[in-house]
């Protein structure tokens, strides 16, 4: 069955005053919420169980998905207590998920033209992560070997460098040398539940790009580019109008 994570806890405090009566996942695109778009799209392209994360005005989502026509394909993971960052809501909402299939993990206030029905078939039965990466300019960038293994991550701004591996924190390279590949994460990504056991050690709040680069070099963990990607964050005022031209 496939299946699928939609990050709607986050609090939307770039989108004030809008989200000071609702939650970021309600704030309407072309007459649609956020939710609703992404929840459609997600069923369009097959998957079946829909796991929704809640924060910031949790039981008005509640409410709206409960009135929706995807309802029986929604389960929540309430963060009411607690805001967990990304990796730590997966790892909280274990339990909803099919242990046998991969989770695609997207967040609620992200547009894009992604096919999920190419990206669930591009995610292999011995790969543990698949996490969808661009060309795009940005500061921050993943590091890939010529494989499109993960190797680490680094800001070319401050050049820092993150790794489990001390060569590639030391010069930025491979192990022979070799310069590695940098893309730009785009947020969207499969997960293998076989990688909710290596989450044990973790705290109840982390990022999830933290819990990849920490076990990257003993899971298989890969980038899969997509040259024509389109991503539009819905995180700010100023992006509203834009993304009512972005949907179709």
């Amino acid at each position: 069955m496939k299946q699928a994570m939609i990050l709607a806890a986050g609090i939307g405090s770039r989108l004030k005053p809008l989200t000071d009566t609702m939650p970021k996942a309600l704030v309407p695109v072309g007459g649609q919420p956020l939710i609703d778009i992404v929840a459609h799209r997600l069923l369009q392209q097959g998957y079946q169980r829909l796991v929704v994360n809640v924060h910031h005005f949790a039981q008005q989502i509640i409410d709206h998905v409960a009135a929706s026509d995807y309802a029986p394909h929604v389960s929540f993971s309430d963060e009411t207590q607690l805001l967990l960052e990304t990796g730590g809501a997966l790892k909280k909402a274990q339990s909803l998920f099919d242990p046998d299939d991969p989770i695609l993990i997207h967040n609620v206030d992200i547009l894009d033209n992604v096919d999920y029905g190419w990206m669930a078939r591009q995610h292999l039965p011995h790969e543990d992560a698949v996490l969808l990466v661009s060309r795009r300019k940005t500061k921050r960038y993943l590091l890939f070997d010529n494989a499109m293994r993960l190797m680490g991550w680094t800001n070319i701004e401050t050049g820092e460098v993150k790794s489990p591996y001390e060569y590639v924190r030391r010069t930025g390279m491979s192990q022979h040398g070799e310069p590695l590949n940098q893309f730009a994460f785009s947020g969207i990504h499969s997960f293998s539940p076989r990688l909710f056991p290596l989450m044990e050690r973790f705290p109840d709040r982390f990022p999830i790009i933290d819990f990849y680069l920490s076990v990257c070099h003993r899971s298989h963990i890969v980038g899969l580019v997509k040259d024509d990607l389109r991503l539009l964050d819905v995180g700010k005022l100023d992006t509203l109008a834009e993304a009512e031209a972005f949907i179709p």
